[in-house]
Order: C-alpha cells, then structure tokens, then sequence
C-alpha cells in the first residue's frame, strides 16, 4: 500500500504535522496550510479545509463565550473594562487555536479518506 508509517490524527492535528509523514510542518504560519510537505513533498494544496473550521469557531466559541460573558456578568457584575481585559484576548487566542486544530483535523481527514489525494 505506502512506504509511510501511518501517524495517528490526534498526534498530526495537535502537533500540525503532516498526514502522510508525521513528520513536516503542515502549516505555513500560524494558519496558513503549507503548499508541500518538506519531508515527504505531499502536495497539501489539495487538501483544503475551506470554510468549515471558521463557521464552528464562530458559533460554537462564540456560544461558550456568550455564556461565560452573561455568567461573569450576573454573578459578578464587574465594570465593563474588566469584559474587554478578560473576553477579547481569551476569545482571540481560543479562536487562533481552535482554528489550528480543526484545519489540521480537516486535512488529515481529507487525506486519508479522499481517493483523488494528491500523491507525488
């Protein structure tokens, strides 16, 4: 079948590794997907996460922090520059870092079960 090893998804979604290999870095900056492997030279160009990991971020953070905001809120009633200090960074960095997951989660998913997988 392949010479690769097969890497499990949750080691290649939490480090952001290739599918294939395992080993290269499947992103190009912070979200960017790589347009090949450096190890292995897998064209990631192919596997595209689209829009998906953007729409669950959006509801489901934004759900989770809507909640934690009106808790906070009625149970503390804290000053309004304590929400800025406390949601916009939390919600920034949460957001970045769901993003990575699901992408990597979405693109390993693509390139073990899609048949038109680009391999080189």
């Amino acid at each position: 079948m392949s010479q690769w090893p097969r890497p499990s998804t949750v080691d290649i979604v939490l480090r952001g590794r290739c599918p294939r290999c395992g080993q290269g870095r499947m992103f190009r900056g912070l979200l960017g997907i790589a347009d090949r492997c450096a190890e292995c030279g897998l064209d990631l160009r192919g596997h595209d996460a689209g829009d998906g990991p953007a729409v669950l971020v959006i509801l489901g953070l934004g759900a989770i922090v809507m909640l934690l905001v009106f808790w906070v809120e009625f149970r503390f009633e804290p000053p309004w520059w304590v929400h800025v200090l406390l949601w916009v960074p939390l919600t920034f960095f949460a957001a970045v870092w769901m993003l990575r997951l699901l992408k990597a989660w979405l693109v390993a998913q693509q390139y073990t079960h899609r048949s038109t997988a680009l391999e080189e």
